[in-house]
């Protein structure tokens, strides 16, 4: 199936398959097992699965490839039998299938590991295991690739950019698992995660998994503005509930058809059924969607840009967009010197400085003599992403640093920026294709910089037809003025003027670096807040500038009122309705030992975190300095999680920074200077399901707050956990399940503790338990793991 096919074929309602593991346990498939093996050893199942769901009327169904990739398969040392299993399983379904007219996509699935910037499998890694599945099924007749279940935008990331190097002729779609907050377990917005993955290459972008259709639907009806490709909804059959010991999905066939409509209306075209639906929930859909008419596609007529957590859209029409500009080594010697000795606190600082004054994206510079500059802005890249929700903007001219800087970067950057010079068209724009960069476009040649607005705009008309030729639009292009110091050119505000006017009535977005045209004079902040003035009247929409300087920020936020922009001034209230609560901006440098050492552990900064509690211990006992400033501060840390303030990634990252915090003091804690009781508790994922995610999180939490952690890992059967508990004294359990056909087994541990009169606590959590679950089988429900850390601290009378 070529990109084309496929695109015709999302012309009218598409629909996809249903459930397949439920659907094989009904065929015998045990529990515990690698199901890729089975299937592998019982052909005729998937078979019969894949016939059932043809007849009900999918035009594509999945190759039972979920775990294929080598990570999943090496948990039951089947990862050099890959091509062997993962080969044969795509030949069988997609002879079957093509027989009958349908078509098979591979089936890509998360690794179980979370990929770097906020986890330790680096990111090239990951790469290559997704890579190297897709040359497996594409090599067996793989129609195209479907990645589902994702988590974390840079998992699907990496995933997806595999399965383009694998075969990028063939169409690969994308679908995450949103909560019922809406987002992601890593707090993606789907936004974000659309904007970025649409950029990147994906055919078509969803949701699967987690929700019913109805919360799936408010989910698509957010993406669907923002959307240039299809969207897809893979709802569950409703909420699981555990009736008779196993999960059962509510939702009956015609209820679950019946939502078909509504996901039709909030935007989505391709249709099909996750954990509990069956081949009638199918045919039930397919019935529905042959009386659906889709509605008229109405396209965004700006771009966004993104970071995992937060986007900003971004036309001529929306909200004025400010670039903070400081992280930039160029005249800032300490910033030198910091970056020359590989260090990035000052980066950092600078980022959050910004960001808490009112930016909306970073400017991320690297470009300083005597370091690696592709080294450096990869560091700097992973150093803002872990502890900042910041939107980048990629700035460099060396094609080799921003390749580098745009493969990591888990969002849609910003690229600053193409010109017309011949190694930016021919080596740098193809870069920022690849890797659906927006662009700033600056009107300069080889020759230098033209002096006439007429002759500007050549330039960038014809920079915009070499991007368009690659697939650019011009909404997806910002174009820099290209301001001049006035004191040596008292025309070039004019001229800079005269482009912006005239790019803004094409429609085009303009920016410029404000701080240009007041190089050389004093007074300089009055000749930039007056410029910035003036250029908003001619119709800038977003500018490169210092946002520390109230002046400018007051500006742009009044200007946004005045335009209607700011529609129910929310924005400016909330800034301004109380001048002496506004934030402000702290100076480290100002801060005690203690403040600082509190400050690290909630940006997750771990860099300094041995200094830091050295200088500390001058001031105070080990045992004070953990109850005054570590355990506040990772609590702080775990409440705005518990507040959708921080998500996972940040709850890591400081997670990990107490973490080293407590490995500095433990030397400590053991000659005297410290005494601290640490209660034992177990934690394991329960017998049958082999995803740890999220048990390896409550696991770090636990240990920041004092616990002797036991971690028994996953696929763990109830016998071997109470042994434990009995052996080590353990009063407290935590079980973890991701799969709701592994939901009973937690219910088996607690039965048995039971059965034999065992004085335990038990908590459980995972993405398919509730409270209801929780009372239903006598345990304490742990939703969040703060929640976790809460109930076992109630359970050990702490």
């Amino acid at each position: 199936m070529t990109k084309r096919e496929f695109c015709e074929l999302t012309k009218k309602a598409v629909v996809l398959d249903g459930a397949t593991g439920t659907e094989l346990s009904k065929s015998g498939m045990p529990a515990g097992v690698a199901p890729e093996l089975w299937i592998y050893e019982n052909p005729d199942s998937i078979i019969s699965v894949h016939n059932a769901y043809i007849a009900a009327g999918s035009n594509i169904v999945y190759a039972p490839t979920f775990g294929g990739n080598s990570c999943k398969l090496e948990e039951f040392g089947l990862a050099r039998r890959q091509e062997e299993i993962i080969g044969s399983l795509m030949r069988i379904t997609k002879e079957n299938a093509s027989s009958k007219g349908v078509f098979v996509f591979g089936d890509i699935a998360p690794t179980g590991r979370f990929i770097e910037p906020f986890g330790d499998m680096p990111f090239e890694e990951a790469v290559s295991v997704f890579r190297r599945l897709a040359e497996i099924l594409a090599a067996n007749g793989a129609d195209g690739f479907a990645i589902e279940t994702m988590m974390d935008l840079q998992e699907s990331r990496a995933a997806l950019i595999g399965c383009k190097e694998a075969a990028p002729d063939l169409p690969c779609i994308v679908t995450m698992t949103f909560e019922n907050t809406g987002r992601t377990l890593t707090g993606v917005h789907p936004v974000s995660a659309l904007v970025t993955l649409q950029a990147l290459g994906a055919d078509a972008f969803g949701c699967n998994c987690s929700t019913g259709p109805d919360d799936m639907a408010l989910v698509i009806s957010q993406m669907a503005p923002y959307a240039k490709i299809p969207l897809i909804a893979k709802p569950n059959a409703g909420l699981p509930k555990f009736e008779n010991g196993r999960t059962v999905f509510p939702m009956a066939a015609e209820e679950f058809a019946s939502y078909a409509p509504c996901l039709i209306e909030a935007g989505a075209t391709i249709l099909g059924g996750c954990c509990g639906t069956t081949p009638a929930h199918i045919a039930a859909l397919a019935k529905t969607l042959e009386k659906t008419e889709l509605p008229e596609k109405r396209e965004y007529t700006g771009s966004v840009i993104a970071s995992p957590s937060d986007y900003r859209a971004i036309s001529v029409d929306a909200p004025f967009t400010l670039i903070g500009e400081r992280i930039n080594p160029t005249g800032k010697k300490a910033l030198q010197a910091e970056l020359r000795e590989g260090k990035l606190d000052m980066v950092f600082d600078f980022a959050m400085q910004q960001i808490s004054s009112g930016a909306h994206v970073l400017d991320v510079n690297m470009g300083l003599s005597g370091i690696n500059e592709k080294e450096m802005m990869q560091s700097a890249v992973r150093r803002l992403v872990q502890g900042t929700n910041g939107i980048l903007c990629i700035d460099s001219t060396d094609p080799e640093t921003v390749e580098a800087a745009l493969r990591l970067y888990p969002g849609r950057a910003l690229l600053n920026s193409i010109s017309a010079e011949k190694v930016r068209l021919e080596k740098t724009l193809p870069i920022a294709k690849k890797y659906g960069a927006m662009l700033i476009v600056l009107p300069l040649t080889d020759d230098g910089i033209p002096k006439t607005a007429r002759e500007r705009m050549e330039i960038v008309d014809k920079i915009i037809a070499q991007a368009a030729e690659l697939g650019y639009s011009e909404k997806d292009i910002c174009v820099d003025a290209l301001v001049m110091t006035v004191s040596a050119d008292p025309s070039a505000a004019k001229t800079a003027l005269d482009v912006i006017e005239c790019c803004s009535r094409r429609g085009l977005n303009t920016v410029c670096g404000l701080s240009n045209v007041s190089f050389g004079l004093p007074a300089r902040q009055l000749i930039n807040k007056t410029f910035l003035g003036m250029a908003m009247g001619r119709g800038l929409n977003m500018a490169i500038a210092n946002p520390l300087f109230s002046d400018i920020t007051e500006l742009i936020n009044s200007r946004d009122v005045l335009t209607g922009n700011d529609l129910d001034f929310s924005r400016f209230i909330g800034r301004y309705a109380d001048v002496s609560a506004a934030v402000k901006v702290a100076d480290t440098e100002k801060l005690s030992a203690g403040e600082r050492l509190y400050q690290a552990v909630m940006q997750g900064n771990s860099s300094n975190i041995d200094g830091l509690c050295g200088a500390v211990m001058a001031e105070k006992s080990v045992q004070d300095m953990i109850d005054s400033i570590l355990i506040p501060a990772i609590t702080e840390v775990g409440e705005k999680y518990s507040r959708k303030e921080y998500f996972l990634p940040q709850l890591i990252s400081s997670a990990r920074t107490m973490q080293k915090a407590m490995e500095y003091l433990e030397p400590f804690m053991l000659s005297g200077s410290g005494n601290i009781t640490k209660t034992p508790v177990i934690i394991a994922t329960v017998k049958g399901d082999i995803h740890d995610i999220g048990k390896n999180i409550v696991a770090v939490m636990l240990k920041n707050y004092d616990f002797d952690v036991i971690d028994l890992g996953k696929d763990v059967p109830a016998e071997r956990i109470l042994d434990t508990a009995v052996e080590k004294g353990v009063k407290v359990v935590l079980l973890s399940a991701l799969m709701t056909t592994t939901m009973g087994s937690m219910q088996e541990v607690v039965a048995l503790a039971k059965e034999r009169k065992l004085d335990i606590d038990f908590i459980v959590g995972g993405a398919v338990v509730d409270e209801t679950f929780a009372e239903m089988i006598g345990a304490v429900y742990g939703n969040t793991p703060m929640d976790s850390v809460r109930a076992a601290q109630k359970l050990c009378g702490r």
